[in-house]
């Protein structure tokens, strides 16, 4: 990497951990218009960094998936918002699938065992959308798995964006409480920059992997 795309890429990630700050405070002072603009730079910001990167093209559409799935869920059609968050999963997916370093099958069982008891606790408040809630929840439960398969900075990610997806199913189901707006968005922020940042050619040379994934 060339000193001038380290640069470049340093602004661009301080411009998204900006944005995150300004919105997370957005939020939880429900300033409702800084709030939709703030979140708009969010996912915009992070793929431009993953392109100073060398990220693999299915990780920078895994981020714009995300940006649309971002803007689409502050309109009324949240399944539209939730397709699109499942199209990014899959993008995830692919690449952590394609070369996973150990295969835990602890892991799997561990999340497989979290997803039913979420689906259980949440689905008598979820009402005609616990079916694709649950599939959604899958998708993402998977992503967890294959996150963590592929390397722990990945896999913490994958944690971090399930907590926060669980956050909004919780909201869904008639189970909010204050504060859990600034946490689903910290969380969302954090999980995405680990998902993403897990997998670029930055952090194959810190690792030592030599490799580009």
């Amino acid at each position: 990497m060339s000193l001038r795309q380290l640069v470049r890429g340093r602004r661009v990630l301080a411009g998204f951990w900006g944005a995150t700050v300004v919105h997370v405070a957005a939020v939880a002072v429900d300033a409702k218009i800084l709030k939709r603009a703030s979140k708009a730079t969010l996912m915009p910001a992070l793929w431009q960094w993953s392109r100073t990167q060398d990220a693999p093209p299915l990780i920078q559409a895994a981020l714009l998936a995300s940006a649309a799935g971002d803007l689409l869920l502050e309109t009324d059609a949240q399944l539209a918002g939730m397709a699109a968050f499942a199209a990014a999963h899959a993008c995830y997916l692919a690449v952590f699938l394609r070369n996973p370093a150990q295969r835990s099958w602890r892991v799997l069982a561990a999340y497989a065992a979290l997803w039913a008891a979420l689906i259980a606790v949440l689905s008598p408040g979820l009402g005609s959308r616990r079916v694709p809630v649950a599939a959604y929840a899958l998708l993402l439960t998977a992503t967890a798995v294959a996150s963590r398969w592929h390397n722990p900075r990945s896999g913490v990610g994958g944690a971090f964006f399930l907590v926060s997806d669980a956050l909004i199913a919780l909201r869904m189901a008639g189970r909010d409480f204050p504060g859990r707006g600034a946490l689903t968005m910290s969380t969302y922020a954090i999980g995405q920059y680990l998902l993403s940042s897990g997998v670029t050619t930055a952090q194959d040379d810190l690792t030592g992997s030599g490799q580009r994934r």
